[in-house]
């Protein structure tokens, strides 16, 4: 029997108390929703994953050829990593996430999108620390091959370019650091990272001075509760 509120996993972890919730919500038909909480802040929900999705869509039809090498910061419920297994020019997807709590629910089948996940060759769930990666001159994304490149980076860990989940995190959002993150990337790849707020032009005029273009797309989508739209920002960066 499916409870109306079920808490399917809580752990310590070095970063704080994290929980995966599975609820029914009464206001919308009984909808069962998964949500993911980094102690009282709530990282992720099911009820809005379309910019998620868009993450993924927006930077990888921005690319050409294929045979892609790509990878996503940030596991959250899956969206962004599924909805980039769904391109056919994608080789191969890793995704790296700081909190292994989040990867076993994923490999132990307590999200709707880890089946999908675990069944692709292409996805490698990685336990590791994607900002410490991305801005290292001497490690690259491949502990096999620090000098393999990849085609595309899709970013979706902190809120906003300036309110991040941990405050060490602060020190990506850095013109050195994202250098260091460009020379991990192919002559023609791109970075698209989420963002909860509209776009900010501070972090557009960063991104400017590091990559040759910057785009920022506005992602709306219904918000049940208030019965009006609301909007994400989604940013892509040419390198």
């Amino acid at each position: 029997m499916l409870l109306d509120f079920e808490e399917l996993d809580y752990q310590q972890t070095p970063h704080g108390e994290i929980s995966l919730r599975r609820r029914a919500e009464p206001r919308l038909n009984g909808k069962i929703i998964y949500e993911v909480k980094l102690g009282d802040e709530f990282l992720m929900s099911s009820l809005f994953p379309e910019a998620e999705i868009q993450l993924a869509n927006i930077c990888l039809a921005a690319l050409k050829g294929k045979d892609w090498d790509i990878v996503v910061g940030g596991l959250g419920l899956g969206y962004t990593a599924v909805a980039a297994l769904e391109n056919t020019n994608v080789k191969s997807i890793m995704v790296i996430d700081v909190m292994q709590p989040v990867i076993d629910w994923h490999q132990k089948g307590l999200v709707p999108l880890g089946e999908k996940l675990n069944k692709d060759q292409r996805c490698t769930l990685v336990h590791n620390d994607f900002f410490a990666i991305a801005s290292s001159d001497n490690n690259g994304f491949f502990a096999e091959d620090a000098s393999k490149l990849v085609h595309a980076i899709l970013l979706d860990i902190d809120h906003t370019p300036s309110y991040w989940l941990n405050p060490e995190n602060s020190q990506f959002y850095t013109q050195v650091a994202l250098k260091s993150m460009t020379n991990k990337l192919h002559s023609g790849g791109v970075f698209g990272m989420w963002s909860d707020d509209p776009p900010d032009e501070k972090f557009i005029e960063l991104l400017n001075s590091v990559f040759s273009s910057t785009e920022s797309h506005i992602i709306n989508f219904a918000n049940p509760y208030t019965g009006n739209e609301s909007s994400n920002t989604v940013y892509l960066a040419y390198k």
